[in-house]
């Protein structure tokens, strides 16, 4: 039987469901080993029974036949005659132009739909059927003829063009990624934090092990007599919300006639090994309450926490009402969960054998490190995260662009592993925080129905870390007074989305209703072009009381000026 044969095919066709299954076979033991803290093979925990994997024989029929005919047809052409599917990876000239090239892409592209099809075939649970698509893309991003020099056309052409000079390159730029220990996303060599990002004036007025608080200097004659404090994720470091002058929150808020302050974590090292999420919660994020109303003389702030700064945020408020204290009068959470029922492709990595094994590796101490948090979260978009700067940087020898929040994204932050193992069981698998006095934090039982104030919750339409519906479910649970707004774009660029460049796209239901799913919400928002900031602004506006003198210097009292914005902590690397 030749390869030129039909009957060729239709076995290749028939043999893809085996091959599949072994396939599957392979990796799930490795599949087992990848988690939120680990995008390699490494420090393997106890693997699960594996899942029966079996097949919708109308689908496996349908895709049979679906890749006879595109394989065939594939095969008895020397060139295709339609241009390559649309795939940047394969965009170039160059590829259109080898005959060579183009068939290996071409074949490469129909071998991948075939696989990612055969995962649709699969029949079992949702969860396992996640995980197996999950594992496809990995291995068919993995396995793109574009990241080989043997068999990348566009890079062999560079090579000949420059005599070799790519290549030589390309060595460099691996060497150096070699010693700083990730892939090069952007030219870090051309960022300096306090320099060209994080820039906006101010200065820091408490600090302990955990956090720095920085208050800014007002931009305006007057401010709200209600001071602002921004809680961000302590996963990656405050300054993705001040990036550059025109593209920062915190400034904006500053230009608003806000008081402000931030929390500025601590980058965790061995010192901080034994820290907990209940540290977390009444060590910073409580503490900085009490701190911000101590140097503004407010009876009651404003706070905003993002994505895990929400979730410690929404936890101290809960303790704070347990206790019979307010002393906060409204609350922002920007794509930030509180009910884990819906956590997206993150769910893949999570089940009861894997927390156990993160709870006994580090539940009593150690370091989640920042780069096995970060590698994990550029694999959840393999292609545009990972691959594309291994071919960039190494097979073509190019330097990245300048770009700021892609130096903010490889300067990765630890966690302490009890704080880590916590989080993992009482959000992720046991979706604790919901559950009325079932998690005990600071020696209290968590009731968000206690926590009465007026919120404004954002959600980023194409969220993968911060699913929309798990944004929108925090409506549920907080009994005050709630708007919720939907942006478009993804975790970050739909939140770092200024009103001066008018941009994308924001949602509202001008009647206020709050439906029980985020679906029926959206069936009467409206959408509106630009920013939500605006309308974000308003709103705080609205809670943030009368307007008083300006502070004419920073802290008050014992807090005094410990040293200028930045900080110190942020400086810290992983």
């Amino acid at each position: 039987m030749t390869q030129e044969s039909p009957e060729f095919w239709a076995q290749s066709a028939q043999q893809l469901q085996a091959s599949f299954t072994e396939s599957w076979t392979k990796t799930f033991q490795s599949f087992q080993n990848m988690d939120m803290g680990s995008a390699t093979i490494e420090n393997a925990a106890p693997a699960a029974a594996q899942p029966s994997v079996t097949f919708s024989p109308e689908k496996m029929q349908e895709l049979q036949q679906q890749y006879f005919k595109e394989a065939t047809d594939l095969w008895t052409q020397v060139k295709p005659d339609e241009p390559l599917p649309t795939d940047k990876r394969f965009a170039a000239e160059a590829w259109d132009a080898n005959p060579v090239a183009a068939f290996s892409a071409a074949a490469y592209l129909l071998n991948s739909r075939t696989m990612m099809g055969l995962t649709d075939a699969v029949e079992t649970d949702d969860k396992t059927r996640a995980r197996i698509r999950f594992a496809v893309e990995q291995l068919s991003a993995a396995s793109a003829p574009s990241n080989f020099m043997a068999f990348n056309a566009e890079a062999q052409k560079k090579a000949i063009d420059s005599k070799g000079e790519s290549i030589a390159k390309g060595l460099q730029n691996l060497l150096n990624d070699m010693r700083q220990g990730h892939v090069s996303m952007t030219d870090e060599s051309l960022f300096e934090v306090g320099k060209n990002v994080a820039t906006t004036e101010g200065a820091v007025v408490f600090e302990n092990e955990l956090f720095q608080l920085i208050e800014y200097k007002p931009l305006t004659a007057t401010v709200f007599e209600k001071p602002f404090l921004l809680i961000p994720p302590n996963i990656n470091k405050y300054y993705i919300l001040d990036l550059q002058p025109e593209n920062s929150l915190i400034r904006y808020a500053v230009a608003q006639g806000n008081r402000t302050f931030v929390v500025s974590w601590r980058n965790p090292d061995a010192s901080m090994s034994k820290k907990t999420w209940d540290n977390y919660v009444e060590d910073a994020a409580i503490k900085a309450i009490a701190v911000t109303q101590e140097i503004t003389g407010a009876k009651t702030i404003n706070a905003l926490g993002f994505c895990v700064g929400g979730t410690i945020l929404g936890t101290a408020l809960a303790v704070l009402a347990a206790r019979g204290e307010k002393p906060v009068a409204s609350a922002t959470f920007l794509t930030s969960m509180l009910d884990f029922s819906d956590t997206g492709i993150l769910d893949i990595f999570i089940d009861e054998a894997f927390v156990k094994y993160r709870e006994k590796e580090m539940g009593k101490g150690g370091l989640m490190k920042g780069g096995d948090l970060s590698s994990t979260f550029s694999f959840l978009r393999p292609n545009d995260l990972v691959w594309n700067y291994v071919v960039g940087n190494y097979l073509k020898g190019e330097t990245p662009p300048p770009f700021d929040l892609l130096y903010w994204n490889s300067d990765s932050t630890n966690l302490a592993g009890p704080f880590y193992a916590w989080y993992l069981r009482n959000t992720y698998l046991e979706n604790n925080l919901v559950k009325p006095g079932k998690a005990l934090v600071c020696g209290e039982k968590v009731d968000l129905r206690q926590v009465d104030i007026p919120v404004y919750i954002y959600g980023s339409r194409e969220d993968h870390i911060v699913p929309i519906g798990g944004a929108y479910a925090s409506t549920q649970f907080l009994p005050g007074k709630k708007r919720f707004v939907m942006g478009a774009s993804g975790h970050i660029a739909g939140v770092i989305n200024p009103p001066a460049k008018n941009k994308r796209s924001h949602w509202i239901r001008e009647d206020g209703k709050l439906s029980k799913t985020h679906a029926e919400w959206l069936a009467g928002a409206t959408e509106h072009k630009g920013s939500w900031w605006t309308d974000w602004s308003q709103w705080l506006s609205s809670q943030s009381g009368k307007q008083i003198p300006a502070p004419k210097t920073y802290g008050k009292g014992k807090h005094k000026v410990i040293e200028a914005a930045p900080g110190r902590y942020v400086k810290a690397k992983a």
